[in-house]
């Protein structure tokens, strides 16, 4: 079963789109380090642990769709405590992040898929499922205040 997240961000799309594709911004929000390469075939890597990017981060995931400025679509390995089934190449699980200009900002819509259907991936669901919430509250936090709290610590 597939996450589907939404949410409306008081901001232009462009903006909203430089938040998940520039290095520099998606650090404000998201990860204290990231590598992205805006381009299908390019990284999508974040480090929640800078200090030792091996653990903790979604080193070697890779962006699958780039439609500029309005789906982004990569791979994802989840934290550690799941990277028994999450982090294998032929185990990843896909994002899409699909964003749309409204009358009052930008909508943004997540969708999370690839979940396995054992007790393990059930779990590593739920956790997903509060991640994205306090994700897209912190993206939408850092855009229209400034203020974001960087997801997951």
């Amino acid at each position: 079963m597939d996450i589907t997240q939404e949410i409306w961000i008081h901001a232009d799309l462009e903006l909203v789109w430089k938040a998940w594709t520039k290095e520099d911004r998606i650090t404000e929000w998201f990860a204290p380090a990231a590598r992205i390469e805006p381009r299908s075939g390019g990284a999508f890597e974040l480090f929640f642990n800078p200090a030792d990017p091996t653990v903790m981060s979604t080193k070697g995931c890779i962006i699958l769709s780039y439609e500029a400025p309005h789906k982004l679509v990569f791979q994802w390995k989840g934290p550690d405590p799941f990277a028994t089934i999450m982090n294998r190449t032929e185990s990843l699980t896909l994002v899409q992040v699909s964003l749309n200009p409204t009358d009052s900002g930008t909508h943004v819509v997540l969708v999370h898929t690839g979940w396995g259907i054992t007790e393990e991936w059930v779990q590593a669901r739920q956790w997903h499922v509060q991640a994205w919430e306090q994700m897209l509250d912190s993206l939408k936090s850092s855009i229209e205040s400034g203020s974001g709290k960087l997801c997951c610590q």
